[in-house]
């Protein structure tokens, strides 16, 4: 087990920033996930932790150790591929065991320790079969194994899932988080699958365009999401998003809006404020018509089983309503939803940052 530190990481190709300037302290057993759209830089990052790839600036610290300019074969780390890289020609026992023979470990430790890590990973019965011979899920938890047996000091995971159909994603993902939690070893997993992250994270890096947009626990990132990128990446449907002005009306503040007027549950008397409002769709429900809220037109209704989500038009933007089914409204039905006041969300107009409320002052960027 080993703390990772990442100081002011930051990697260039040519003109371009694929990493920038990211500071990270990840704990000793934490498992965090670096999460992010397809090309935020997460799988640059990770690399740049296993040493595959240089950094233009910084640092990384395993514990005590910089490693900055260490070779990764010298780094106490070991790193599942998306691709697995099974060797096609030798069983599961000697795929499993190949980075203790490159040690040159002696045979009869090499023969227990792979019946330890088969055992550990229900791979047992499997250890004589070639990889041709196994399931998407069973190559991924012999890659697994072969990181394992060298006892590394942190697990380094770049989207080891993706090439497994949804039921054995599933599967498998929960087979890691166990893993995780029975060894108490340290974990980066990269991911642009935000099921993933929020099932199995300790913490989430939130990356986007190279930059850590936001860290936390998965119920911070998804409660507290810290800019509209944050807010409308994590959820589904992702969270609303409307344009309004936060206003003062009989001495409280309301956010208004073509065919919007929500009450925000904050006594004040504030000059007028452009802002971007948000609400998830879970969040909001429908009052009845005429009503403050939501002023909204429904122009699909999808099921979902035991859910159904609620498209609506509400002034120049679209909304999602999701909650339990049968939600009883139909397309064309014109509706009004509201929401509590804190479920809503504002931001920054401008910068899109998260605004929270300070009293005796208007709200600020967080």
């Amino acid at each position: 087990m080993s703390r990772i530190q990442l100081q002011g990481i930051t990697r260039r190709f040519g003109p371009v920033t694929a990493v920038d300037d990211v500071w990270l302290d990840i704990a000793d057993g934490e498992f965090l996930v670096l999460l992010g759209p397809s090309g935020c830089g997460k799988s640059t990052l990770l690399r740049l932790i296993a040493g595959l790839l240089p950094p233009t600036e910084g640092r990384l610290w395993l514990d005590d150790t910089d490693l900055t300019h260490v070779p990764p074969q010298q780094r106490d780390l070991a790193m599942v591929f998306q691709s697995y890289a099974l060797y096609p020609h030798l069983s599961v026992a000697r795929n499993i065991g190949f980075p203790l023979r490159a040690r040159k470990w002696p045979r009869a430790e090499i023969r227990a320790k792979v019946a330890e890590v088969a055992a550990t990973l229900g791979l047992t019965a499997l250890l004589d079969r070639k990889p041709k011979e196994l399931s998407g899920g069973q190559r991924q938890r012999v890659a697994l194994g072969r990181a394992l047996v060298r006892d590394p000091g942190a697990f380094l995971l770049d989207e080891p899932l993706s090439n497994l159909d949804a039921k054995l994603r599933t599967g498998t993902r929960a087979e890691i988080a166990e893993l995780h939690r029975s060894l108490g070893t340290t974990m980066v997993y990269v991911t642009h699958d935000q099921v993933e992250a929020m099932t199995m994270a300790t913490r989430i890096a939130l990356l986007d365009e190279g930059r850590l947009a936001q860290l936390g626990t998965p119920s911070e990132v998804y409660d507290r999401p810290a800019s509209v990128f944050a807010a409308t990446f994590l959820g589904s449907p992702a969270m609303n998003i409307l344009d309004a002005t936060v206003r003062s009306a009989d001495g409280s503040l309301a956010a208004h809006g073509k065919g919007i007027e929500l009450s925000l549950g904050i006594d004040a008397v504030l000059p007028d404020r452009p802002v971007r409002l948000g609400v998830r769709p879970e969040h909001l429900t429908f009052a009845p018509a005429g009503g403050r809220g939501i002023h909204a037109v429904v122009t699909a209704v999808e099921n979902l089983g035991s859910e159904e989500v609620v498209q609506c038009l509400a002034g120049e933007g679209r909304i999602a309503v999701r909650g339990p089914r049968p939600l009883g409204v139909s397309a064309g039905d014109a509706v009004t939803l509201t929401a509590r006041p804190e479920h809503l969300h504002l931001f920054d107009s401008a910068s899109g940052r998260r605004l929270t409320w300070q009293p005796e002052s208007v709200p600020a960027s967080v």
